[in-house]
């Protein structure tokens, strides 16, 4: 083996174990980013257990925003009351859950304006899309709701600034009709005023 045929088989062998080893790494890779979102049936199973149990309505509701908008990054699990007549508020708070470990406590409030009558107790389970930190979500979104609420049932409606998408499932006690525009202001502690 002094003609060199050694250093080729020492060559051929750590060219096959790096072949081995690089596939792996992608996969690893390739996990890592999806580790960054939630999968469907995660969003299933933590909407189930904060709603009280998993319904076909829920896990259909679940399944169009992802058909929609894909894997969110984020979740905000929380309880909000409204009331419009004509003009409308909504005061809320929740935990804000990041896919990355980041949790934040988070109150909204918000005018809406439209042919809306009615008010509800509710609870919100709202996934959040594109959220690059967890302070980003400390702001206004826009949004248009159209809504039915009848007892238990789910409604969806979307907000959206910038990139960030939010959208808010919400399954209650009460009666609210009609359809308006508004938005609603996320902070860090509670405020009164929804402007």
């Amino acid at each position: 083996m002094n003609d060199g045929s050694g250093y080729v088989i020492a060559a051929v062998l750590s060219l096959l174990a790096a072949l081995t080893i690089m596939p792996g790494t992608a996969l690893a890779q390739s996990e890592n980013r999806s580790s960054d979102t939630y999968k469907e049936d995660e969003i299933v199973r933590e909407a189930g257990d904060f709603f009280g149990g998993v319904s076909e309505g829920l896990a259909d509701a679940v399944h169009d925003v992802f058909e929609d908008y894909g894997e969110p990054n984020a979740y905000i699990k929380g309880e909000e009351a409204s009331g419009a007549f004509v003009i409308g508020l909504r005061y809320g708070q929740g935990d804000l859950v990041m896919k990355n470990g980041t949790r934040r406590t988070v109150y909204w409030q918000g005018p809406s304006a439209g042919w809306d009558f009615g008010g509800n107790a509710v609870k919100v389970f709202t996934l959040v899309y594109n959220l690059p930190n967890g302070d980003a979500i400390y702001q206004r979104f826009p949004g248009v709701e159209g809504s039915a609420y009848l007892v238990g049932g789910i409604g969806i409606n979307y907000q959206q600034r910038d990139d960030i998408v939010l959208a808010p499932m919400r399954s209650g006690v009460g009666i609210r009709l009609g359809a308006s525009v508004g938005y609603l202001k996320y902070t860090k502690s509670r405020e009164w005023l929804p402007f």
